[in-house]
C-alpha cells in the first residue's frame, strides 16, 4: 500500500512537471517570435515585451489561486480580468503563430536564396582586391540581413497578434453580450397528450463570479423571462465565489419567472463556493431545490441530483432516493450537471436527463479535450431509450471568451408521441 501511494506520487509530480515544462515552454516560444525576433537587444520595446509575456502568466496562476485559496473578493476582481483575458489570448497567440511558422520559414529562405550567387560563387571580394570606393559596401553588407528577418518576423507576428486579438475579442463580446436562446423539441413515447409542447427552459453554468456580475444576471434574467417557459432548470455551475461576496450579483434571479416555477440542482462549482450556502441561499431567491429528489408535475416526473463533486463531502448523487420508487410509466426528467451521469440515468429508465457542464469546449479546440471527458458535448443524443441533452451554458468560466462554443439558453420543448 505505501509503494502504491509512493508511485502515485511519483506519477503526480512527473505529470505536473511535464505540464509545467510544456507551458514554460509555449510562453517561451511566444516570447522569441513576438519579442526577441521582432525587437534589437536591450532596446526599450524587448525590455516591455519580455515584462508582458513574464507577467501576464503569473496573473493568470495568481487569478486561479486567488479565487481557489478564497482570497479578497476585491483582489480577485482585480486580477480576474487581465490574468484570464491573458488564457484565452495566449491559445490563439500560440495557434497563429504555429499556423504562420510555415510561412515565415518560406519567406526567409527566399530572402536567403535572393542573396545566394548561381553556380554557388560569392560577391565577396577579397579585401585587398576592393577598391576604395567599395569599402563602405563591406561594411554595410552584414547588417543588411537583420532587418530581412525582423521585417518577416514583424510581418507574421503581427498578423498572428491581430488574429488572436479579434478572436478574443469576439469572443469576449459573445459572452458579455448575454446568451442566445436555443429551441429544441424533444419527442417522448410516454410523455401523455396533456404534457404536449410543455417547456423547459435549461440554464447552465452561469458562473456569476469575479467577472460575470450583477448585470450579466440580469440579462440572462431577462433573456429567460422572455421565453415564456412552462418551467426553469438551472442545472448548475450558477456560482464561482461565496454567497457573502455574490449576494448582490445573484440578486436579480429572484427575478426568475415561469408557470410552475425555476429548480435547482448543484455544479461542481457550488462545491468549490460553499455548497451549503448556496443551496440554502438559491432557496431563498425562489427557486426549488432537487437535492437527490423528486416533484411530480402534469404529465411527467422531474427529478434532480447532486453533482459528483458533492461525494467529497457525502452529498454526491443519489439516484435510489431521487428515482428509486417511482412509477416507470411515467416520463421521467432528470436535471443532472454533468452528462457522465448518463448511464445511471439509463439503468433508472429516465427519458429525459438535462445538463450542462461541458460549456460546449469554450474554446476551440477545447471541444475536443471535453470529448474525451464527457459522452455529449453539445446537442441532443440518444442512450438507449434515454435522450441527453447538453447545454453550452449561458456564461463562461475563466476567461470570459467563448470560440465556436457560443452561450446558450435553451428552450427543451417536449413532445408527446400520443398527441
Amino acid at each position: 500500500m505505501v509503494v502504491k501511494s509512493v508511485l502515485v506520487g511519483v506519477a503526480v509530480l512527473v505529470l505536473v512537471g511535464v505540464v509545467v515544462l510544456t507551458v514554460v515552454g509555449a510562453h517561451w516560444y511566444v516570447w522569441r517570435r513576438l519579442v526577441r525576433d521582432t525587437t534589437a537587444a536591450g532596446s526599450r520595446a524587448r525590455r516591455v515585451g519580455t515584462a508582458i509575456v513574464l507577467a501576464a502568466p503569473l496573473l493568470l496562476l495568481g487569478a486561479t489561486v486567488a479565487e481557489l485559496a478564497s482570497a479578497p473578493f476585491a483582489v480577485v476582481r482585480i486580477i480576474a480580468w487581465p490574468g484570464y483575458l491573458w488564457g484565452a489570448l495566449f491559445v490563439y497567440l500560440l495557434l497563429a503563430l504555429a499556423v504562420g511558422e510555415p510561412i515565415r520559414i518560406l519567406a526567409l529562405r527566399r530572402f536567403d536564396r535572393g542573396r545566394a550567387v548561381p553556380n554557388g560563387e560569392s560577391h565577396v571580394l577579397a579585401p585587398e582586391s576592393l577598391p576604395d570606393t567599395a569599402a563602405p559596401a563591406v561594411a554595410t553588407e552584414s547588417p543588411q540581413r537583420l532587418p530581412r528577418r525582423v521585417f518577416v518576423s514583424r510581418v507574421v507576428s503581427g498578423a498572428a497578434v491581430a488574429a488572436a486579438a479579434a478572436t478574443v475579442g469576439i469572443g469576449a463580446y459573445g459572452v458579455l453580450d448575454g446568451p442566445s436562446v436555443k429551441r429544441v423539441a424533444v419527442p417522448l413515447a410516454k410523455l401523455p397528450r396533456r404534457a404536449d409542447g410543455f417547456r423547459i427552459a435549461v440554464v447552465s453554468d452561469v458562473h456569476l463570479g469575479p467577472i460575470l456580475g450583477r448585470g450579466f444576471a440580469q440579462r440572462v434574467v431577462r433573456t429567460v423571462n422572455d421565453t415564456q417557459p412552462d418551467l426553469i432548470a438551472v442545472v448548475g455551475d450558477l456560482v464561482d465565489g461565496s454567497v457573502e461576496h455574490l449576494r448582490s450579483a445573484v440578486e436579480p434571479l429572484a427575478g426568475l419567472r415561469a408557470r410552475h416555477g425555476a429548480f435547482f440542482v448543484t455544479g461542481n462549482h457550488e462545491y468549490f463556493s460553499g455548497a451549503e450556502q448556496w443551496v440554502e441561499h438559491v432557496q431563498e431567491l425562489g427557486m426549488h431545490l432537487l437535492a437527490n429528489a423528486r416533484t411530480e408535475l402534469p404529465g411527467f416526473d422531474l427529478a434532480g441530483v447532486n453533482d459528483v463533486q458533492g461525494e467529497r463531502i457525502g452529498q454526491g448523487p443519489d439516484f435510489g432516493r431521487a428515482l428509486g420508487d417511482r412509477d416507470r410509466a411515467r416520463t421521467a426528467v432528470l436535471l443532472a450537471h454533468q452528462p457522465v451521469l448518463i448511464e445511471d440515468a439509463v439503468a433508472h429508465g429516465v427519458d429525459l436527463q438535462l445538463s450542462g457542464h461541458t460549456h460546449g469546449g469554450q474554446l476551440w479546440p477545447g471541444n475536443y479535450l471535453a470529448g474525451l471527458a464527457n459522452p455529449t458535448v453539445a446537442g441532443l443524443e440518444r442512450y438507449g431509450d434515454t435522450q441527453l441533452y447538453v447545454s453550452r451554458g449561458a456564461g463562461a468560466w475563466g476567461p470570459p471568451v467563448r470560440v465556436g462554443a457560443p452561450s446558450d439558453i435553451t428552450v427543451v420543448e417536449l413532445v408527446s408521441l400520443q398527441a
